[in-house]
């Protein structure tokens, strides 16, 4: 197999994250209460007994690349969150997929800081819905993640764990910290 260059799987990513976007914005999101005008804005992002988004090696680099492009300021609060998160909910433990977190990529009046080009599956197809038939169907979710998978395996030339945002950031992306 050969292998593919990690710029060219990250614009295989932004593929899959967008196709994968559209679909849910076009056909499931007007169904479900828009994040404009929720009265808890983020709580769902920020609820440390909800949250249990688990992503790969590659999401994590493309998370790193939206980081790196912060303020130095900004970018080493956000790294410390992470770090914090990290720490707290013992997410560097793989023996249990099960532990949820707060999300340290969630601000406060800003939302979520990838959101345009980094934001993970799972989350693009969480909203706020009425009802459970209104949901975009399991199905879906599992083929876009399919096809992540497939690029990291190309990328890396093997499966690549997938782990708790904190934990997936904090280990595979290159954000650059000052000294």
């Amino acid at each position: 197999m050969k292998i593919l260059a990690e710029k060219k799987a990250l614009e295989l990513l932004n593929g899959i994250r967008n196709s994968f976007a559209d679909d849910v914005r076009m056909n499931y999101e007007h169904r479900a209460k828009s994040c404009l005008t929720c009265d808890t804005p983020g709580a769902c992002c920020l609820d440390e007994h909800f949250v249990n988004v688990r992503i790969s090696r590659l999401e994590a680099v493309a998370i790193g690349g939206v980081l790196d492009s912060l303020p130095i300021e900004r970018r080493e609060a956000v790294i410390e969150r992470i770090a914090d998160a990290v720490e707290r909910f013992g997410l560097d433990d793989r023996d249990h997929p099960l532990k949820t977190y707060a999300c340290p990529l969630y601000e406060r009046g800003t939302g979520c800081l990838v959101h345009e080009k980094a934001k993970p599956l799972p989350c693009i197809q969480h909203a706020c819905y009425e009802s459970a038939a209104d949901l975009p169907p399991d199905e879906m979710l599992d083929r876009a993640e399919q096809a992540v998978h497939a690029v990291n395996i190309r990328t890396y030339g093997g499966p690549q764990p997938l782990l708790p945002i904190p934990a997936a950031v904090e280990r595979f992306a290159r954000i650059r910290q000052s000294s």
